[in-house]
């Protein structure tokens, strides 16, 4: 059988810097492959040169075949022609995916009528995609008015309308609940009915429920690979063991020092977005070095009761009363999306020069929280849309930790590492945050996490 994608040799570099190493794969009809590895390793590099969609200043070698025919033997046109079609991609980040001007009803219906040609009953099938991914009442939404995991549905939805016989979906998973995780592995299973499925992911139990054949990849080298049963449960090499062994259920219970003094406290809290009561009668301190832990399903409500905690907004009901003198810059948000709170416009190097100037650091710091984040000092010189997610994801985390503040809300801050890097990156950000007696408000979908590193967990 003839393969849908074959990629031989392929090698990617940058300047005398090699980012993927030789990598040689068949994908068939009806198979699932999942390359799992750590953030960084070139992993969305891959995607990217597989559509011919790799950036400027990267150098693509080896041999890439699409539908019998070599990518380099089509012009960008025929390329192009095959995105949508032929070739689905479910992007890292769905906030880059989605217009953010345009509701997210109308992006998908789009596909119905420009890419699949269909004038007539377009409304009719965007409604019932909406609905079967739980959506219904979302479809007049922005995408700013939208979750991390409901942005992340409506970009599975562009994605596959069109039933491409080959779909790549980079880190599909990335900020879901565990039901909502399940239900997109679910959808990417049936892609299998009709064609082939490229994961890319850091997530083990992704990988594990979708089968077929695992790639483990590291640095741009491979590790291992094997039939998915083989890899997880026999594993051969060091950091694949590694990454298995980094599950939270494994993690150590965190040593939390005692509180200080009370920073903000919360009465009777209560908040209503459109028809939907998201949650009542709130009622909690927040003192000075707490790990405050926030759980619950996506779209519940975790995000907006952390924009309240900061007085971005004012609640439906209750209060937020600020106990303690918090300079203005001092309570600091992570966002879920790294993107969106990075611009693309200057240099990593220049963001964080803004900090110091603003806040008065000295830049002596940052060499520091640049080796304790496992960030390569080179990385300074690019902008945020030149550097992977996760990596992205811990720059904002160095930034915010430059800064000193007294609040620090990190919404769902290891969302998009491996879990290797997720377990120390978390622990460095607990670590740090105690150092100053800073109050950290931890928001995740992953409640043993919560309980293992919070002094006490709010469930929404």
């Amino acid at each position: 059988m003839t393969a849908l994608l074959s990629v031989q040799q392929l090698s990617i570099t940058h300047r005398q810097a090699t980012l993927v190493e030789s990598l040689s794969f068949d994908l068939h009809r009806h198979q699932a492959l999942t390359i799992l590895g750590e953030t960084g390793s070139g992993k969305s590099l891959l995607a990217n040169a597989i559509i011919g969609n790799l950036p400027a200043e990267l150098n693509g070698q080896g041999q890439i075949r699409l539908f019998d025919q070599y990518q380099h033997q089509r012009t960008p046109a025929q390329r192009e022609a095959l995105w949508g079609k032929q070739l689905a991609v479910l992007p890292q980040e769905p906030w880059l995916a989605l217009d953010p001007i345009m509701p997210a009803g109308e992006q998908v219906s789009e596909v119905h009528q420009l890419v699949m040609g269909n004038r007539t009953s377009y409304e009719k099938l965007t409604a019932e995609a909406f609905q079967h991914l739980e959506l219904e009442g979302d479809q007049r939404k922005y995408p700013h008015q939208l979750s991390g995991g409901m942005a992340q549905r409506v970009a599975y939805l562009c994605a596959t309308q069109t039933a491409a016989p080959i779909l790549i979906a980079d880190e599909p998973t990335k900020g879901l609940d565990a039901s909502r995780r399940d239900q997109i592995i679910a959808l990417l299973q049936a892609q299998l009915t009709q064609g082939a499925l490229l994961t890319i992911t850091h997530d083990i139990e992704v990988a594990e429920k979708l089968g077929g054949t695992i790639m483990v990849m590291r640095k741009g080298v491979i590790q291992e690979q094997g039939p998915a049963h083989q890899v997880l449960n026999h594993p051969q090499s060091d950091y694949t063991k590694a990454l298995i062994n980094s599950d939270p259920r494994h993690w150590p219970n965190t040593r939390l020092i005692p509180v200080g003094e009370p920073l903000l406290r919360v009465e009777k809290l209560g908040m209503q977005r459109g028809d939907k009561r998201l949650f009542d009668s709130l009622n909690f301190t927040l003192h000075a070095g707490e790990i405050l832990g926030i759980s619950g399903d996506s779209g519940c409500g975790k995000s907006t009761l952390a924009d309240l905690l900061l007085g971005l907004f004012n609640p439906s009901e209750g209060a937020v009363h600020r106990l303690a003198s918090i300079p203005a810059g001092k309570a600091l948000k992570l966002y879920q999306d790294p993107p969106s709170a990075v611009t693309k416009s200057v240099s990593l190097r220049t963001l964080l020069d803004d900090v110091c100037q603003r806040h008065r650091v000295d830049h002596k710091q940052i060499p520091y929280l640049l080796q304790r984040l496992k960030l390569s000092p080179d990385l300074l010189s690019r902008k945020a849309d030149q550097v992977s997610g996760g990596e992205l994801q811990r720059f904002n985390i160095l930034r915010a930790l430059l800064a000193k503040p007294k609040i620090l809300v990190a919404d769902e801050p290891t969302s998009r590492l491996d879990p290797i890097t997720a377990a120390s990156t978390l622990q460095l950000i607990i670590e740090l945050t105690q150092e100053i007696g800073c109050a950290l408000v931890l928001i995740s979908h992953e409640p043993v996490a919560l309980e293992k590193n919070c002094h006490r967990v709010i469930t929404l």
